[in-house]
Parts: structure tokens; sequence; C-alpha cells
């Protein structure tokens, strides 16, 4: 759902908010999601990692609210079966009368070995599958019966009883929820653009986005989602704001994943940002997070995040609307960046 300031200010784009993955008391996450409601925000998005799930929080806040819209950025693919998925999710649209954006995503090994215990395998494999059998699920038409290499339904392998058998979710009227994934890397990129209904990317550059994005979201039909968390500091002191998202990019560039298959690194690699990219994971690696923050240069920063005064914010926006983004999910460093960034939109 738009809500109508949102939708009178922006052009075609929305405006989301992150809740990240702050553990916050109810009452305070309330207090945000009734604000930003006011202020004209479209969605507001959750996370989990390996504390918060996703969905509890949108429940929370679905009750406290009328109009914003809800969203999983990102619930994790190997947390849940695909049908746990869907009870959740036809859930929480009923409930919400039918506000839920589903954004999945693979996470990574360490999570998801880590800690769900299951094995990574093949991501691009398992998020097809995954898809799919939660678009039955989700169906109220149809049973399930899924044969594929990830997912077998009604399973009948080693250990079954064999009593297994196809069945459809007893909930009806409530509309599924549309399918983001997150995804950067060329061919997730491109899968998404097959599959789902849209992509929730992270580092997106509204300037350079073509250069990593171009070719696939080039099939994109019409109507695809592209929902890029964006990091905000909004602050009169501009070089205080770009300190303020600096140790984020720092984190994702130089460390979320092992040098060689860390796709953030890829990705600002891509963008046209190799050196900084190289010297920001070096010092990562060798323990130098310091030295990896201020690697990040000033043009990434402004590249990637929105920093800086409400008036030079406002005039940054005009370049991520002219870009292929639906929906901008504002990830503010407070709540200052939070209602400031609502004025200038």
């Amino acid at each position: 759902m738009t809500h109508p300031s949102a939708q009178s200010n922006n052009g075609g784009t929305q405006l989301g908010l992150s809740l990240g993955g702050a553990q916050v008391s109810g009452s305070d996450l309330v207090e945000t999601a009734v604000l930003a409601e006011r202020l004209g925000y479209d969605s507001i998005w959750s996370s989990e990692a390996w504390g918060q799930d996703a969905f509890t929080p949108l429940a929370f806040v679905a009750a406290a609210t009328e109009s914003i819209g809800l969203g999983t950025a990102i619930a994790q693919i190997s947390a849940r079966t695909p049908a746990t998925t869907a009870m959740t999710a036809l859930t929480l649209q009923g409930l919400s009368g039918g506000r839920l954006q589903l954004g999945l995503g693979v996470s990574g090994p360490q999570v998801v070995e880590g800690w769900h215990g299951v094995p990574f395998g093949r991501p691009l494999t398992k998020t097809r599958e995954y898809v799919e059998v939660l678009r039955l699920a989700m169906a109220a038409d149809r049973r399930v019966e899924y044969d594929g290499s990830e997912f077998h339904i009604p399973y009948l392998g080693q250990g079954s009883t064999g009593l297994g058998k196809p069945l459809r979710t007893t909930i009806r009227d409530v509309p599924p929820a549309p399918i983001l994934i997150a995804a950067i890397g060329p061919k997730n990129v491109a899968l998404a653009v097959e599959v789902a209904d849209g992509v929730l990317p992270y580092l997106w550059s509204p300037s350079r986005w073509d250069q990593a994005w171009g070719e696939s979201l080039s099939a994109a039909r019409p109507g695809f989602a592209v929902a890029p968390t964006v990091l905000v500091a909004i602050d009169d002191d501009i070089d205080r704001a770009r300190a303020a998202v600096r140790p984020r990019l720092a984190l994702h560039v130089g460390g979320m994943g092992a040098r060689g298959k860390n796709f953030y690194h890829a990705l600002v690699t891509r963008y046209g940002y190799a050196s900084e990219a190289d010297e920001i994971q070096d010092r990562f690696l060798s323990g130098d997070r310091d030295g990896a923050n201020r690697a990040v240069s000033d043009a990434m920063v402004d590249d990637l995040a929105l920093v800086g005064p409400t008036r030079r914010v406002a005039e940054r926006l005009s370049v991520w609307r002219s870009s292929p983004v639906t929906t901008l999910i504002a990830e503010p460093h407070d709540q200052h960046s939070l209602e400031e960034l609502a004025r200038a939109w």
C-alpha cells in the first residue's frame, strides 16, 4: 500500500524505512513505526541474522499501524522450509490486510552452516526451487507437489513413512505476498528477474548501477521492483555524516566474506572502485579497522549512501530517482536522519 504523502512527492519512487538488525523494545518499535507512517514512509522493513527473526517485529508493527507496508529484507531461506515461510507470510498478510512484501535471501555459509546447521549447498538452485515451492504453497487453489534436486514434496526418501500426501493451504482469500530476492551478483540478479517480483540490492550505486546491473536488469518485466537498502546520515557537518556510515561500508566491502569470496567487494569493483575496494579489504582483513574506514573514499560514500545536510541530500535524491529504484529503503543513522529524510523526500 502507498502512503498518500509519499506517493505525491516522489515521482514514482517510494520511500521505505529499514529497522536494521537492532534489538529495540516493543514500545520503541511501535513509536518508530507510527512516526514513519505519519512522516510518509511507504513501508517498513525488518531483517534477521542470528538474533531476532524478521517476521515478529512486522507483526508487532502491523497491530499498531494502519497502512504502512511491511517487508522482510531479508528472511533467510535456510531458516525455514518453504511451507513454513508460506504459512508465516499468509498469516501476516491476512492479519495486516495484505501489506507484506516477502524479501528472501540465502545469507552466507557462516550463518547457514554455523547457525542453522544445514549445508549451504548450491545457492542459485536452492533459491529457484525455494521460490517455486513457496509459490505453490501460497496458492490456495493447488496442492503442493514438487520433485527437485533440493526439495521433494511429499517427501518419500530415506527415513520417510511413505504416508505423506500433497496438501494445499487452508488459508483462503489472502493474496500471496510479492517475492523479492536479495541479490548483488550478475547470476543472482538474473535469477531474481526470472523467478521473483523484485530484487533487494545492497550497496546500490544510483550513478553506476548499469556497470554492474544493466545486463541483468534489462530483462526485467514492467513492475519489477528494485528496492535497495541505503545508509543515511543527515548532518550539517558533512565530514561527520560521512564518518557515521564509513564503518558499515568498510565492513561489507572489507569483511563480509573471505578474500576472493566477498560479493560486496566484487560489486564495488564492478562500479569502478577497484583500488579503494582492495585497500579496504587488505586493511580490514589485517585487523586495521580504522584504516579500513579511512580507505572508504568520500566519492564512494557519496555514491553509495545519502549523507550531509538536508538540502544536499534532497538534491542527491534526484539521482536516485532517475535510476531504476522503485523503493528506496533508508537505514537512517539516527532519528534526526529519519525525520529529515522524510522532509527532504
